[in-house]
């Protein structure tokens, strides 16, 4: 019997013996070089769309030289995406939260119509105009958080919906009328506030540019460094997790849709100053634009993940192969062809960091 016991008790301690043995030897497990970056980008994902840009920006410039590195041609690509740069940054915080925002593109539009008409239909100050155009932005913005935190309504058709009302109501309310550069020159200038320049060298910025610049660092820095912050992270990640670890989901969910209009808004002001004039057909691709800078910027679309800068460096790659594939000659539809398989790759990669972080 004391030798059954005795048996018994050296083959339970060979058991456990080899069972440390098997741990140590898992946790001396080298991660392969794929491994290290999975992680490394899950950690940093906005590193994919800056490696691709540098890549582009190499690529062009081999093939067209000092046509394409010059402080110009680079400064008039920052211009190109100035627009969608402002409207990706709408876009940014709502898909942050799991969402997506199909307005985005009408409210701009609508709002730089209502600062147009209020300026030269009613004869209203141009500052005034300006602000009830931001007051439209965030009423909007505020209605379409509203029906998604509070109705429990899904994000895509919200917004869906509010996309053709606003653009039903952008052109009853403007009567497709067109506000004429000259005119906003002559009479209110301030409209055409960020089409403004300045020159450093060869390099020409205007103001739409430093707009959208300043937008998305303090917006990095907010999502980044604050409280709230944190919060819509916590929202597109787990919704149900964040409620019970006391984050205000509707409160906060409401407050980003309502940014996302004011947003908007400084996107409908920076349009008028980029394209001069007041007009109730532009910007019409802004939303889908918007959304393509999310995706290549590597901002996950089932939410909790990504950078706001990433967003700015996919504007920036859309804009990098629009116009050197413009300055090489070739056909436009081949841009449309690299930026749906570049959102095609993003899109991969992101699924793949998703799946190694899990």
């Amino acid at each position: 019997m004391a030798d059954a016991k005795t048996q018994s008790t050296q083959d339970y301690e060979s058991v456990l013996k080899d069972s440390a043995t098997d741990v140590a030897s898992f946790d001396r497990h080298q991660k392969s070089f794929l491994e290290k970056a999975q992680h490394i980008l899950h950690g940093n994902p906005a590193f994919v769309p800056l490696i691709v840009l540098v890549l582009s920006l190499v690529l062009f410039g081999a093939l067209l030289g000092s046509k394409f590195f010059s402080a110009f041609t680079l400064t008039l690509i920052l211009q190109q995406v100035a627009i969608t740069g402002i409207v990706g940054a709408a876009q940014t915080l709502v898909v942050i939260t799991a969402g997506i925002e199909l307005s985005v593109g009408a409210i701009m539009v609508f709002t730089s119509v209502i600062m147009g008409q209020f300026t030269f239909r009613y004869g209203i100050p141009a500052p005034i105009s300006i602000l009830c155009g931001f007051a439209m932005g965030a009423a909007i913005g505020y209605i379409n958080g509203f029906l998604v935190a509070r109705v429990k309504l899904p994000p895509f058709i919200v917004t869906l919906g509010m996309w053709q009302i606003v653009l039903a109501a952008n052109y009853l309310y403007s009567r497709n009328e067109t506000i004429r550069s000259q005119d906003i020159t002559a009479e209110a200038p301030l409209l055409q506030l960020f089409g403004g320049q300045v020159r450093m060298g060869g390099a020409v910025f205007t103001y739409g540019v430093i707009a959208m610049i300043l937008l998305v660092l303090v917006l990095n820095y907010v999502l980044t460094q604050t409280a709230w912050g944190r919060h819509v992270y916590a929202i597109g990640d787990d919704p149900d997790a964040a409620e019970l670890a006391g984050v205000k989901v509707e409160k906060t969910l409401i407050s980003v849709y309502t940014i996302s209009g004011l947003i908007c808004a400084l996107a409908g002001w920076a349009l008028i100053g980029r394209i001069g004039s007041v007009s109730p057909t532009a910007g019409q691709l802004a939303n889908i634009e918007s959304i393509t800078a999310v995706v290549i910027g590597g901002i996950s679309l089932f939410g909790g993940r990504g950078s706001i800068l990433g967003m700015l460096f996919g504007a920036l790659i859309v804009g990098v192969f629009a116009l050197g594939l413009r300055l090489l000659g070739t056909d436009p539809q081949w841009t449309y062809l690299l930026i749906g398989l570049l959102i095609i790759f993003a899109v991969a990669i992101d699924q793949w960091i998703r799946k190694v972080a899990g």
